[in-house]
């Protein structure tokens, strides 16, 4: 199975306590880096959640919050914490000292600070088993997206791959022939040149000039490598790196197709297979 590095995946789930939130989000990124966002109420649960999400994904920028709405009703109505408050307090009588001509402390403005409001106590033991219970649902229903997301990947990398395959097939016969032609048009801009008689001698730079722009080694190599690409497609799993590390082999073999080429309809091939590999490479740089 490939494995994009692009998905989305959230859902709520009910408890006793409240309800749970939970938001997953993935882009492409060279090595897994993780960005949780969690509320005070499942803040202490941040190392779990750390230990969950690098057991299931290898790679990606992955952005997960985490979020928990308690249940409203008479037994969960907050209180005043009024040991913040007296600190509070103590602290702006402090400050006025220093500062006489301030405002007088908004109330609203310190309702809303942190710890002075109180909730009932959470059982921290049945909220760490249904946030498990959630997260795994989330990180699983994030792989699907991706899988089906790598599915279309991989369909789009057979397709170039099987577009490059026919350019291949369609240079190696013509090889034989352009080169021939090459030697001919050579031999007589020699001889004109240097009006020479020694055949033999302008035969054996025309031997070793033909072996110098063959091309039947490169083609060799990309056969090899789109076989290669083909092989790790179908096994399936983290494979960005070695796809990319691929891109870059096929990528040197259509360079140096066209830096050998002596004829225009190399040339051309040599930029079309450069095109799809490139086309190739962006799709790669998704795959987990």
């Amino acid at each position: 199975m490939i494995l994009s590095m692009t998905g989305y995946a959230s859902q709520e789930h009910n408890t006793k306590q409240g309800i749970l939130l939970v938001e997953c989000r993935s882009v492409n990124h060279r090595y897994l880096e993780l960005q949780l966002k969690l509320d005070d109420n499942l803040r202490l649960f941040e190392a779990t959640a750390r230990e969950l999400i690098q057991a299931k994904l290898g790679r990606g920028k992955v952005d997960v919050r985490m979020s928990m709405m308690r249940e409203t009703g008479v037994d969960s109505v907050p209180q005043l914490n009024h040991t913040v408050l007296q600190q509070i307090a103590e602290s702006a009588k402090t400050a006025a000292q220093y500062f006489p001509h301030t405002q007088p402390v908004n109330m609203l403005d310190i309702l809303r600070m942190p710890g002075v409001m109180m909730s009932e106590a959470l059982d921290a033991d049945a909220l760490e088993a249904d946030f498990k219970q959630v997260l795994n649902q989330v990180l699983q229903h994030l792989i699907d997206a991706r899988a089906r997301e790598g599915e279309k990947l991989k369909a789009v990398i057979l397709d170039r791959l099987q577009q490059i395959e026919q350019h291949v097939t369609r240079v190696k016969p013509m090889m034989p022939n352009l080169i021939a032609q090459y030697q001919a048009k050579l031999s007589v801009k020699l001889h004109e040149a240097t009006n020479s008689r020694d055949d033999d001698r302008i035969r054996q730079e025309m031997v070793l000039y033909a072996q110098r722009i063959d091309v039947d080694e490169e083609l060799s190599r990309l056969d090899s490598h789109i076989s290669e690409v083909k092989r790790i497609l179908h096994a399936g799993g983290a494979v960005g790196k070695r796809l990319d590390f691929l891109m870059q082999e096929m990528n040197r073999e259509a360079n140096t197709l066209g830096s050998k080429s002596v004829a225009v309809e190399t040339s051309q091939i040599s930029m079309e297979l450069k095109v799809l590999i490139e086309q190739m490479r962006e799709q790669i740089q998704n795959i987990e």
